[in-house]
């Protein structure tokens, strides 16, 4: 039996112990802690002031060096502050774009705006990546088609679009000559019906725009080359001739994304084709025998083919994203394709820039993380530092993002994927055919063992 008062290994007592834990005079309670702040991490004693420190000991301390004129303090050599100092550029109005977001967006979201310019410009430009580029939102009537989607695509900056059918629909007014007008969105929208105007938000046009568009493009889509299933990018480039065709009838310059995408060779997605004004006059249109319909087994796989066409031929993917929604998904479940539905080895998107103002908390695509998508295999866990998710309005960074980028990068030759859709998807059959054939019938009835 061991002895009262020595210390026993399997306790840990000892005589201070049997004392309430109180320590003799001049001695250390034994489980006395050290002057300084005790690190989460077992062993390691931080020796720095701290909110979790001695505070009236670090009060004397400060007083005392300001009472000597000593030098303050620093704990720069902590890993946590090795990030540029806040120190920004005074504006004085003669600053570029360039300069306002390098020297002024220091923190919170401005911060993740300035990442995310940095991150396009000096990753996702790189000569060997493949950038798709979604559209959700009201943009092209906000004129951004225009002003921001337009330069990006002739820069070559932009290689693949999926967008909501709306923002194309809106984009094609702009082709055809037909105005769209700032707003009050106080408006009564009572009254604007009885006047014959169309509200989007703070944007106003007449109703007869939309009569317009409705009217080309049923005019269009009666045409002999329409008349046969294709995918989304075929629809809309046999579109974008015929816009740019209008726009040169009218001289009226470039003005629609549809029309910059097809002299551009930039293949054109949505990923809800019935769900616009577009796919809507299609489906009138099937109403009295028209043969056009748009495939989405032929998007899903086209899409599919790109990513894996930028991968395979040595480069990487690069997603950019303008909200959220179903454009959004229907980019990123390219990988999900390759992988999990077709069997291909491969380990994600490399890198993923988002503008939104969607929470993530809701469990709606729209805020979902990229490191969320790492657990899908949309993202490559490996590029997920190479991940900026900006939480602004689209109208508001678009423009900025177009400017820094146009600014600081020179135009890329353009890769002119829609041009080489065949191509890319003979390398997806070949890719799929290696990974194996899919499970005979038999193979796949209900007698096999349910998942759990």
């Amino acid at each position: 039996m061991k002895k009262p008062g020595k210390r026993s290994r399997a306790t840990g007592n000892t005589k201070a112990s049997r004392n309430g834990g109180k320590a003799r005079a001049g001695e250390q309670a034994p489980d006395a802690r050290p002057r300084g702040l005790k690190s989460s991490r077992p062993g390691k004693t931080i020796k720095r002031s701290s909110a979790a420190g001695p505070k009236a000991e670090q009060k004397r301390a400060a007083e005392d060096r300001e009472q000597r004129g000593a030098k303050h303090t620093s704990h720069e050599t902590s890993r946590f502050l090795r990030g540029q100092r806040i120190d920004p550029r005074r504006i004085d109005g003669t600053e570029t774009v360039t300069e306002l977001i390098d020297g002024t967006f220091l923190a919170y979201n401005a911060a993740r705006l300035r990442e995310a310019c940095q991150l396009f410009t000096q990753k996702m430009l790189d000569a060997d990546v493949t950038v798709g580029m979604t559209l959700t939102g009201a943009l092209t009537p906000a004129g951004l088609g225009m002003a921001a989607l337009i330069p990006l695509i002739e820069a070559g900056f932009v290689d693949w679009i999926i967008s909501t059918g709306a923002n194309l629909y809106h984009d094609t007014h702009f082709g055809l000559g037909l105005a769209m007008h700032r707003g009050n969105a106080q408006e009564s929208d009572v009254v604007l019906r009885e006047e014959g105007v169309v509200r989007i938000y703070d944007i106003f046009f007449d109703y007869d725009v939309l009569l317009s568009t409705d009217a080309f493009f049923r005019k269009i889509i009666q045409g002999p080359e329409f008349q046969r299933p294709m995918s989304s990018a075929e629809f809309h480039n046999l579109c974008g001739k015929y816009v740019r065709e209008r726009e040169k009838a009218l001289g009226i310059g470039q003005k629609s994304l549809l029309s910059a995408a097809y002299a551009a060779g930039v293949p054109i997605y949505t990923s809800s084709p019935g769900d616009s004004s577009i796919g809507m006059n299609v489906a009138a249109l099937a109403l009295d025998g028209n043969r056009c319909v748009i495939d989405p087994n032929a998007d899903v796989n086209e899409t599919a083919s790109i990513v894996l066409g930028a991968k395979r031929g040595g480069g990487r993917s690069g997603v950019l994203i303008a909200g959220g929604g179903s454009p959004k998904n229907f980019m990123l479940q390219t990988e999900p394709q390759i992988q999990e539905v077709l069997g291909i080895d491969e380990k994600g998107h490399d890198f993923f820039l988002q503008i939104t103002d969607a929470r993530p908390d809701t469990g709606g695509l729209s805020g979902a993380t990229p490191a969320e998508a790492v657990s899908w295999g949309k993202i490559d866990p490996d590029r997920l530092p190479d991940a900026v998710v900006c939480y602004l309005d689209s109208t508001v960074a678009l423009p900025l993002l177009t400017s820094y980028a146009l600014a600081v990068r020179q135009k890329r030759p353009l890769r002119r994927l829609y041009d080489r859709r065949r191509e890319l998807m003979d390398l997806l059959r070949t890719e799929y055919g290696r990974a194996g054939d899919p499970a005979e019938a038999e193979q796949t009835d209900s007698t096999l063992p349910m998942h759990r």
